[in-house]
């Protein structure tokens, strides 16, 4: 066994993997950025050693700082975790050449399935069902125009290396593949150091499936069942579950012996993931076509860890030293239901823009998780598992991918898995930047996302305009009006203290107007009771002021809500969504339809940045004629490329920004009139 492991990674992966090695007794080695110096997976590791700047393209991406500080610190095997170095090959040689084990599958595997050109042709010559489209090199995109047509829309363009959503553009038309081509050959470049792409056929009501692979140096290959990956956006998974609430036993054997097959003709071991697009139109379920295989861990290997009860991570680490697996095929099992949500640094209320910044106030549900080594130990806390490489105080960095949290929820059933996710979501505590904890808890919510009814296209169809939050209840409604009640008693109590006016003499209001939406609620505050529109709730919690998570129990049914005091009430977040409640005490509440409102300035003549960013392109100047819909900019934050439009027709009046440099959330690029 390895007396050393480095990880050449960042982030909660890191964290993940110096949790299995410190278990196995197996010694770590960090390495980081300048933008990571202070990061948590830094401070875990046994030895950490610095390797360059922020970008990634001058730190974790060369090989050869990663091989010079194994040198340093004398580290005997690499593990690469996913994304950077993770699927190249040069790398895994390199480690090879220098006596270093590699914590992953042979090289020739890597160049077999990593080139996603190249695996279709050997998947196809392996008699798996493959999506129809163009296996070959693109010339030019008038050469992709062409191609498409042939094929037939939609078309999927991708970058050959790519991974993880990037480098992905979905084509409706030929002005679809003409806007789209040279942007996902520069963000295969820019990610990934290779500009080819490919095309193919877009197959409709697909869902994602993904089955999870695991072999060792002496020709054993298991399947470990797999995971549902349907729900994502711009092609980056945003939920994933384990099993699939779609797949049958029968699917599920017909699908793991033929990734099994392909895993073995390219004499596969490690972990790895082989991903199938099904057709959700084939009610039989028999339709599905190899993807790609992903030669790594996967993001998304808790919920499988969580339902089988196997360390993945461990066992990469005991393939890589030579050991034979521990179980046969027949020993994999399927206990419970597991859910994976990705907290993302992104707004969805601002159509999911890219947030960056500094974490004010970080305060997971659970803090992590301890693995024991146990089955059920990666299960987390009472079902509830952080996966996590943030801290309270940390910045969330445009350099890197803007996850900042993996909760995962383990559940007998798949509604209890949901169920937990929604509650803890509510106790996830996340301030200083956008995030996405609404959006998925709303997901959680949803009757389609409980009936199983899943496609890639699940947040386009449910939300075609965007997310303004979960619908909420009239039952919901009151218990935050008592909520809210409650909350104002105390901090008029409070503040009469503080002020020292008639402290003793008065008792603070008891009778209050609570306005949530359109409609107001008449809550009382008695010694024993609360009511609303004169009914009782059954309200138990506790709040000090200045408190911003209460965990309360409202008619027996528990509930967490978290609440920031505004001018004229509180901004309430729980279930899903943010609800902006007024209050005010009963007896002057008439008096607020005599207030006037405050418009808001008309904003619409400047194309405004929506996040921190590079502005890639600007394809105006002044004196040009816009109309709307027109791509007037491009700015790329966190690897992402985000065209920006123009609302309106007009004209350029001032252009206040220049290709290449760097710009700040709100800054403003051009003033049209």
């Amino acid at each position: 066994m390895f007396k050393k492991i480095l990880i050449a990674n960042r982030g909660e992966i890191a964290c993940r993997v110096i949790k299995t090695a410190r278990r196995m007794g197996i010694a770590t080695v960090a390495v980081y950025s300048d933008a990571d110096a202070r990061a948590p997976f830094v401070q875990m590791a046994d030895e950490a050693v610095h390797i360059g700047p922020s970008p990634a393209a001058q730190s974790y991406l060369i090989a050869d700082k990663i091989i010079a500080a194994c040198k340093q610190t004398g580290a005997d095997a690499v593990h690469p975790g996913y994304g950077f170095l993770s699927e190249r090959t040069s790398f895994a040689e390199a480690l090879a050449a220098e006596g270093i084990a590699f914590v992953g599958p042979p090289v020739n595997a890597i160049a077999a399935m990593g080139d996603k050109i190249e695996s279709k042709k050997l998947a196809k010559a392996a008699g798996v069902n493959v999506v129809p489209g163009f296996v070959g090199e693109i010339e030019d995109t008038e050469h992709a125009v062409r191609i498409s047509n042939e094929i037939g829309y939609p078309v999927m363009m991708k970058a050959s290396a790519g991974g993880g959503g990037k480098g992905m553009r979905l084509a409706y038309d030929e002005k679809d593949v003409r806007e789209g081509f040279e942007a996902t050959k520069r963000e295969g470049l820019n990610s990934f150091g290779d500009d080819r792409v490919f095309i193919e056929k877009f197959i409709l009501n697909p869902r994602h499936i993904e089955i999870q692979i695991l072999g060792d140096k002496h020709g054993n290959v298991l399947y470990l069942n797999e995971r549902e990956c349907s729900i994502q956006r711009r092609h980056q998974k945003v939920v994933e579950e384990a099993p699939s609430p779609f797949v049958t036993e029968k699917m599920r054997k017909a699908m793991g012996e033929q990734c099994v097959a392909l895993s073995k003709a390219v004499g596969y071991y490690s972990a790895g993931t082989v991903e199938l697009i099904v057709s959700g139109a084939d009610p039989t379920g028999e339709s599905f076509y190899f993807l790609e295989m992903n030669t790594r861990l996967q993001v998304e290997h808790p919920v499988t860890e969580a339902i089988t009860g196997v360390d993945l991570v461990e066992q990469m680490i005991r393939v890589a030293a030579g050991e034979e697996l521990s179980f046969k095929q027949k020993d994999v099992k399927i206990e419970g239901w597991s859910i994976e949500n990705r907290v993302y640094a992104e707004d969805p209320y601002r159509g999911f823009l890219p947030s960056t910044g500094r974490l004010t106030r970080y305060r997971p549900p659970v803090e992590g998780w301890t693995d024991d080594g146990q089955e059920n130990g990666r299960r987390g806390v009472d079902g509830i598992r952080v996966d996590d490489g943030v801290y309270e105080g940390g910045e969330v960095s445009m350099f890197y991918d803007p996850m900042i949290a993996k909760l995962i929820t383990w559940g007998k059933t798949r509604d209890e898995a949901a169920d937990l996710q929604v509650a803890a979501l509510d106790s996830f505590e996340i301030e200083g930047l956008g995030h996405n904890i609404d959006f998925v808890s709303a997901i959680m919510q949803h009757p389609r996302f409980r009936s199983g009814e899943l496609t890639t296209g699940f947040i386009a169809e449910e939300y075609p305009e965007g997310f303004h939050g979960a619908a909420a209840s009239d039952e919901l409604r009151t218990k935050i009006a008592a909520v809210a009640g409650f909350v104002a008693t105390a901090r008029a109590d409070r503040a009469r203290q503080i002020d020292n006016q008639l402290a003793h003499h008065l008792p603070p209001p008891h009778e209050w107007a609570v306005k949530i939406g359109a409609r107001t609620f008449a809550v009382t505050l008695g010694d024993e009771e609360v009511t609303v529109d004169g009914e009782v709730v059954d309200l138990v919690m506790e709040y000090t002021p200045g408190d911003k998570l209460i965990q309360a129990e409202i008619d027996g049914e528990p509930i967490g809500i978290k609440i920031e005091p505004t001018r004229t009430g509180l901004k309430v977040t729980t279930r899903g969504a943010i609800h902006k409640v007024e209050v005010l005490p009963a007896s002057i509440a008439h008096l607020a339809g005599h207030m006037i409102e405050k418009i808001p300035p008309d904003l619409s003549r400047f194309l405004i940045c929506p996040m921190p960013g590079l502005l890639v392109s600007l394809n105006v100047q002044e004196g040009d004629k816009v109309e709307a819909g027109q791509p007037l900019a491009v700015v790329e934050a966190m690897k992402m490329e985000n065209i920006l439009r123009a609302e309106k027709s007009a004209t350029v009046k001032k252009v206040n920004a220049k290709a290449g440099e760097s710009l700040a959330v709100d800054a403003i690029i051009l003033e049209l009139e």
